[in-house]
């Protein structure tokens, strides 16, 4: 997919966001809006995923760890034609299937997450799985950075060096915030670039709204023949409306109908801008 029409449609998805969690009276705001650029580039110009492909075992693998910002893949999935997008209107409601948290039940969906650290131990199954029928299918999983905490990962990470699954990739939403504090607050990462590298990854930081950077990190995996990739995607959490970036209280919030009129507005702004640029 074309760079400007990438674009086009991570502005175009975080209206959605906004727009649904605004009617469920319920959702993972900022988080949702820090990974929705990856998620655009990984369901829109990498990754050999369709509903027409997802009974196939040479489809590619996403598993979204970080499963409480479930509403950003929701956005996406609908996007790439699972589910029809009016399907959302019931997101959180009484017997909806779309809850906060991804489910099986939901077309598109690989995996029940959102009890944290179980998204990276089950994407090097799944790779090793892979690598075991001779397979090209390639597994990518989303980690939220307050994450990185469980000891599960890193047993994880153990286990991909361990079997060389350089058809892994895992993406760390480096947003630096999590629900009570900042992460620097509440269990420091740092140096998490060399941390990963002595578990035996291959590491990268990059932009996390960059979309030609990841569209070029992702289409040239992986990092080291071998090894599996750790992509350190540095974000920010509510990215796109001015009110809510780096704010650690929209980790969970409903905008009020005034802040809900002007995200929209901001974001309208944000597509007008575009349209001038691409004329």
């Amino acid at each position: 997919m074309q760079l400007e029409e990438l674009k086009r449609k991570s502005i175009e998805s975080r209206k959605k966001v906004i727009q649904y969690i605004y009617n469920a009276k319920a959702g993972h705001t900022g988080g949702s809006l820090s990974i929705l650029d990856i998620l655009s580039v990984l369901y829109n110009d990498v990754m050999n995923v369709s509903p027409e492909n997802f009974d196939s075992n040479d489809r590619d693998r996403f598993i979204q760890s970080k499963g409480h910002s479930v509403e950003a893949l929701y956005v996406v999935l609908a996007d790439k034609g699972f589910f029809p997008e009016e399907d959302l209107l019931t997101m959180c409601q009484y017997n909806s299937p779309y809850i906060g948290h991804p489910t099986k039940s939901i077309p598109g969906i690989e995996q029940n997450t959102g009890g944290l650290g179980h998204g990276l131990p089950i994407s090097a199954g799944a790779a090793l799985a892979a690598k075991k029928d001779n397979s090209a299918v390639k597994v990518f999983t989303v980690l939220g950075d307050g994450e990185m905490a469980e000891g599960s990962n890193w047993e994880a990470m153990m286990f991909a060096s361990h079997y060389k699954l350089d058809n892994l990739c895992a993406i760390l939403d480096y947003n630096k915030l999590q629900i009570t504090a900042p992460n620097a607050d509440v269990m420091g990462l740092e140096p998490i670039d060399q941390k990963l590298e002595a578990f035996g990854w291959a590491v990268k930081h990059v932009d996390g709204h960059n979309l030609e950077e990841l569209s070029n990190t992702f289409n040239n995996l992986p990092l080291v023949a071998g090894k599996p990739t750790f992509i350190i995607a540095h974000t920010t959490k509510g990215k796109g409306i001015s009110y809510m970036e780096n704010v650690l209280k929209w980790h969970h919030g409903v905008p009020s109908e005034e802040q809900y009129n002007l995200a929209m507005e901001e974001l309208n702004q944000q597509l007008q801008e575009l349209e001038t640029v691409l004329k």
